[in-house]
């Protein structure tokens, strides 16, 4: 998609599997099933969209997805799909992994940074060789010593083979990363989970990782049990949402596994997204 002075590409990894109790939170089955049916695991199909912003002189990737280093028992744990992966669909789109000069991680959780690292000959190296890694320091002090509750979460091989390359860099809240591309740090998720932003004149479009994980998640109380400042989330999302329905951003979704990006409308008094494609 054309956006203003910049190019929006939506990038997918695949799709997995996780329990749908814990991604809706205090919501009861009853209610979030009809919205994205659970499996006999009781397990909601889930997609891994990343973002990728092609402004002047940089190519912009926001999340790496899951990635494709861990083991068989892994995989089926959490239904992982990948038939191009990440780098394929990079391909497939005319670029390289080469061709990408900044990440922007939202957080440190395996479904969000998975992809950060290839291994190739039993050694894991960056994916993306020439590119600049951008985390929040105070995610990424966390993630070295995550509490019990988080710590399946955080894998430190996705994000060490980075550390040593000296590519890895750290944000310190709000901020532009380039001209036209910054960061918000929402919490709610994580202490510092972060959002992504690109503006060009009037036009905003916002990638709202696990702020608002999917279009199934608009509701203020649909918070995942994952979160572990679940106030917090919906404090801001409430805030985030209201603001895109009145200046219209187009909404970029990471784990809707059919609604990836839109805009928001209000129908009888409730939100809903209006589907687009990037």
């Amino acid at each position: 998609m054309k956006f203003g002075a910049f190019e929006l590409f939506l990038v997918c990894d695949g799709k997995f599997r996780l329990d749908g109790g814990a991604m809706f939170g205090v919501v009861p089955k009853v209610l979030w099933n009809r919205l994205n049916p659970a499996d006999e695991l009781n397990r909601i199909q889930l997609g891994l969209n990343c973002l990728l912003i092609k402004t002047g002189g940089d190519l912009i990737l926001v999340d790496t997805g899951i990635g494709s280093n861990y083991d068989a028992k892994f995989a089926d744990m959490f239904a992982i799909e990948r038939p191009e992966g990440l780098l394929g669909g990079l391909q497939h789109l005319g670029f390289q992994a080469e061709d990408v000069t900044k990440v922007i991680l939202t957080h440190l959780h395996f479904d969000h940074c998975g992809g950060n690292c290839v291994v190739e000959d039993g050694r894991p190296r960056p994916a993306f060789p020439k590119a600049t890694y951008y985390v929040q320091k105070g995610e990424f002090e966390y993630a070295q010593h995550p509490d019990p509750r988080s710590r399946g979460s955080y894998l430190a091989k996705n994000w060490q083979c980075v550390q040593e390359s000296g590519q890895l860099a750290f944000l310190e809240g709000d901020g532009e990363v380039v001209p036209g591309v910054e960061v918000q740090v929402t919490g709610g998720h994580t202490r510092d989970h972060q959002i992504v932003k690109v503006r060009s004149g009037d036009r905003t479009a916002c990638f709202l990782a696990d702020l608002v994980p999917t279009d199934a998640h608009l509701k203020t109380a649909y918070v995942m049990g994952y979160d572990l400042y679940p106030k917090t989330t919906m404090e801001v999302k409430e805030r985030v949402l209201r603001q895109a329905l009145q200046e219209k951003w187009l909404l970029v979704f990471e784990h809707a596994p059919e609604v990836t990006a839109g805009y928001l409308y209000e129908a009888d008094g409730k939100l809903a997204v209006e589907r687009v494609g990037i």
